[in-house]
């Protein structure tokens, strides 16, 4: 069901011209758009970064690591879901890496920088697109999932973010989040980066209940590497001379040693091992059934 931001009308429709005032998105560039981008410099990000990470993506160990424990959580937690819809998909990176894995799933996508959109649709031409503010989502119990993926540590409001999602859920769907975890972390990448928070589980838990969700699992990931991790961070704790990049230019041999490591850390956590502990965290959560 389509929501429409201007009168809050709830309809169902093909188009987007809302039968109550009218009011119907702008189209630019194939996105549909429901809002600007940030007037205020930055908004949670740097538009300037998603070149660099259209670069880094494929290659790096972290981001391939993340997308197939996404990819095998939609199949282990949602194996009927059809629509997945992901909130600041970024340059598309995870929609792309669903797409090639799940192919029978359509697949949506929403940014607030148009910077980060242009990647997003050279990558995912078949996919629907909008240029959208997380919380401000224009639809109601439209979607099996809704996925976050590293996302709501940008946002001061993330609650608001969470109860969008709740409602653009379809009751008995779900949602995939990633954050970042552990406050001890904290250091200039986590500025760079535009960070307001890293979580710790109890946060995550409690902001996702109250969102009206059932958590179904929740575990830290890239835990095996976490003493390298708190290595590299507390060599990291001030803004002097800092390059956000530096920890994705790592050398082949390195960068396919982490990926193995990862790759086994997976299979650990596919085998019902749930970690306390890591530089990330990944919950599942439903939505009830009763749930409007």
């Amino acid at each position: 069901m389509k929501r429409c931001l201007a009168c809050e009308y709830y309809f169902e429709s093909a188009e987007w011209d809302c039968p109550r005032c009218r009011h119907r998105p702008t189209l630019r560039d194939r996105v549909l758009c429901f809002a600007q981008d940030p007037l205020v410099a930055g908004g949670g990000f740097k538009r300037e970064y998603f070149a660099q990470l259209a670069r880094f993506e494929e290659g790096n160990f972290w981001f391939r690591a993340r997308n197939r424990l996404i990819q095998w959580a939609l199949r282990k937690y949602f194996p009927d879901a059809r629509t997945l819809f992901e909130v600041g998909c970024g340059t598309g990176f995870v929609l792309q890496g669903v797409g090639e894995a799940l192919p029978r799933m359509r697949l949506a996508g929403s940014e607030i920088f148009r910077d980060g959109l242009v990647f997003a649709r050279a990558r995912l031409p078949g996919v629907d697109l909008y240029q959208m503010d997380a919380r401000q989502i224009p639809f109601e119990r439209e979607f099996d999932v809704t996925g976050a993926f590293d996302v709501l540590e940008h946002i001061v409001e993330d609650d608001a973010v969470l109860t969008q999602m709740f409602r653009a859920t379809r009751p008995e769907g779900g949602i995939l989040v990633t954050v970042p975890q552990h406050r001890f972390l904290w250091s200039a990448s986590d500025e760079h980066a535009m960070h307001q928070r890293r979580y710790s589980r109890a946060e995550l838990r409690r902001k996702v209940a109250r969102a009206g969700f059932q958590i179904q699992r929740m575990t830290s990931f890239i835990s095996l590497l976490l003493p390298f991790m708190i290595c590299s961070r507390m060599k990291r704790t001030t803004s002097c001379d800092f390059r956000l990049w530096r920890e994705f230019e790592i050398s082949r041999p390195l960068n396919a040693l982490l990926g193995r490591i990862l790759a086994a850390e997976r299979l650990m956590i596919e085998k019902g091992i749930s970690f306390s502990a890591g530089g990330s965290l990944l919950l599942i959560a439903k939505k009830p059934a009763t749930s409007q």
